[in-house]
């Protein structure tokens, strides 16, 4: 098993960055595909993006062109790049760990990030 838990989340403003951080423990993670969700207040959790075994990425299309997933896994991090933030990204963002053809059925507990304008 492999748990989760995010970090950077706060307060930014509108056309700014920020840079969200999700370390593992446990077993090692290289072997996860690993995500990014986020779930604002009253709406449904949203796929934001996904990073597989080997660095291949894919990024909804409310945020390709201005957030970036990348992974270490000598560091055992996952990280979210957030770069020209709307207003609409507020939300509790979690990071999530699958196996090959698995559901994402490990979670982190979340971290909060908030949009000023």
């Amino acid at each position: 098993q492999v748990q989760l838990a995010e970090s950077g989340g706060g307060l930014v403003q509108a056309g700014g960055s920020l840079r969200l951080s999700c370390t593992a423990s446990g077993r090692a993670f290289g072997g996860y595909i690993l995500g990014w969700f986020r779930q604002a207040p009253g709406k449904e959790r949203e796929f934001v993006a996904e990073i597989g075994r080997s660095g291949g990425t894919f990024h909804a299309d409310s945020v390709k062109g201005r957030f970036t997933i990348s992974r270490d896994n000598a560091k055992n991090t996952v990280d979210l790049q957030m770069n020209s933030v709307k207003p609409e990204d507020a939300a509790v963002y979690r990071c999530a760990a699958r196996i090959l053809n698995g559901g994402y059925n490990y979670w982190g507990p979340g971290t909060q990030v908030t949009v000023s304008s």
